[in-house]
């Protein structure tokens, strides 16, 4: 097939990106210690080694096998390296690292796989191909709060090791009336978006007022003291806490916002005699101005996201102090909407009317439409920018606590 010069442009782009995403997830192998790859920093999800072999194995069965109708070379890798896990607690695996292959055979696996996509990109169906860079990219993440669980002593440090925060002023707690409007749901027609961000539609919602940070480590830590767990990411040393960080544990920062379950953001809302808000009122606070509905493309305009708008993009490991983004408020004056962790909401994820799956991925979101995942929306220090677009839709179970993720209250 002769491609023209459009062509040739769109898969010079296509190329890129993808080298650009091998890229940052080769970086995030570089941060173990030896032998290290054998090991599950979370109970619930496969071993390190899994993920050296499934995003090759990945974009082999969605872009090659599937998209080109290729011809397997290692089918047994096809398989085993095809799917993650998402166990209910207790249900964790029993593998040992003994039944995994070993690193020479998964890192020539992929090799091969990286020299026949790159062989066939310019011929692979646009949609699938894009599937398969933001698929790398969002274990970009998971990858970094699994490694995140590592002991340190399994970690070599990298290029971006965590900073001390900047010093920021200190914050006032508030809330802000967000006034009745409008909030357009989904992705627009014919743009790229995973199948659980269609169809587009707009939803009327109520006036509610919203918190203008995120809850942060400090006031979490009154919930503490007046007998709620600890998060996750809060240990206890001689009687303090400390927030562990991805590569050191630090004096627990109470300006950074807090990362917890669904369960115990939902907890601390009833505490203070609040809720969590809807994916509609996010979209809302997010994207709405006084005047429509939310035609804003980010909280802060239409300017493309640069580290002053917030905290995500890979820039840092851990959070940064709230409030130190605010440039990236949105029209009502709320804050932090997009980066500085994920935020939980009260709706649980489902499909939206006109919902249709891929048909080259059917169990992609579908899988998941289980009454047992919550939407989280935002994105985190170590979301890519592909994933700002407002259309975007995240999830976890609601007492899964390795997940980047924070929350702010509403009031109805």
């Amino acid at each position: 097939m002769l491609l023209t010069e459009s062509d040739k442009v769109q898969t010079s782009s296509m190329q890129a990106r993808l080298d650009e995403a091998r890229a940052r997830t080769d970086e995030l192998f570089r941060l173990l210690s030896p032998g290290s790859i054998y090991e599950r920093p979370i109970a619930e999800r496969h071993r390190l080694i899994f993920y050296l072999g499934h995003l090759e194995a990945f974009d082999w069965n969605q872009v090659c096998r599937t998209g080109l109708g290729m011809q397997a070379f290692n089918p047994e890798f096809d398989k085993l390296f095809e799917f993650g896990i998402d166990p209910a607690p207790g249900q964790a695996p029993a593998d040992v690292p003994s039944d995994w292959p070993a690193i020479a055979e998964i890192e020539k696996y992929n090799t091969t796989v990286r020299r026949k996509l790159d062989e066939v990109l310019a011929h692979a169906p646009e949609l699938i191909a894009q599937v398969a860079i933001e698929h790398r990219l969002m274990h970009a993440e998971t990858l970094a709060y699994l490694f995140h669980n590592l002991d340190y002593k399994h970690k070599t440090g990298g290029s971006q090791l965590s900073a001390e925060a900047p010093t920021g002023a200190k914050l006032e707690s508030r809330m802000i009336e967000i006034p009745a409007g409008s909030a357009t749901l989904g992705q627009h027609p014919g743009a790229f978006g995973w199948d659980n961000e269609f169809a587009r539609h707009t939803v009327d919602a109520a006036a509610f007022a919203i918190g203008k940070h995120k809850v942060t480590n400090g006031e979490y830590l009154e919930f503490v003291r007046a007998g709620a767990s600890a998060p996750h990411f809060w240990m206890r040393h001689n009687g303090e806490f400390l927030y562990c960080g991805m590569f050191r544990a630090i004096p627990l920062p109470l300006d950074w916002p807090v990362y917890v379950t669904h369960d115990e953001a939902h907890q601390y809302a009833a505490w203070k005699g609040r809720a969590l808000p809807t994916e509609v009122q996010y979209h809302r606070a997010a994207y709405g101005t006084a005047h429509d509905g939310d035609s804003r493309p980010f909280p802060w305009g239409t300017a493309e996201p640069a580290f002053a708008h917030g905290n995500f993009d890979f820039h840092r490991w851990d959070p940064s102090p709230s409030g130190a983004h605010q440039a990236g408020d949105s029209a009502f004056g709320v804050s932090a909407l997009v980066g500085n962790g994920w935020e939980w909401t009260s709706t649980l994820f489902g499909p939206f009317e006109g919902f249709r799956p891929f048909d080259f991925y059917p169990g992609y979101s579908a899988n998941f439409f289980d009454d047992a995942h919550y939407v989280l929306k935002g994105a985190s220090p170590r979301t890519a920018a592909c994933f700002l677009r407002k259309s975007f839709r995240n999830w976890f179970r609601p007492n899964y606590p390795y997940v980047y993720a924070g929350f702010r209250l509403v009031e109805n």
